[in-house]
């Protein structure tokens, strides 16, 4: 998957969560729960994706820009997304 990121703010997340964005070409957005985040009005459209890398479950964040996902954060899915993600794909 073609991505963009801020570096500055791949760096933090390494120090935060010991996980750079460069792990988000790795995610399968093929089988990923993808919905809009609308919680806010930011400036771009932004979506919250539920998938895999590897075998563990992971939530990125991103807005499609310039025909790419840019990043703007990955995170281990906590308990809660993980029964979401369950849930969403068994039925």
């Amino acid at each position: 998957m073609d991505i963009t990121y801020d570096p500055n703010k791949s760096e933090r997340n390494i120090v935060e969560r010991g996980l750079s964005f460069e792990l988000a070409r790795e995610f399968e957005m093929a089988g990923a729960l993808i919905v809009e985040d609308v919680r806010m009005m930011y400036p771009e459209r932004r979506f919250q994706a539920l998938g895999r890398i590897g075998d563990r479950l992971h939530m990125l964040v991103f807005t499609p820009r310039d025909g790419m996902v840019h990043v703007i954060s990955l995170r281990k899915a906590n308990s809660r997304e993980v029964k979401r993600y369950e849930q969403a794909k068994s039925t």
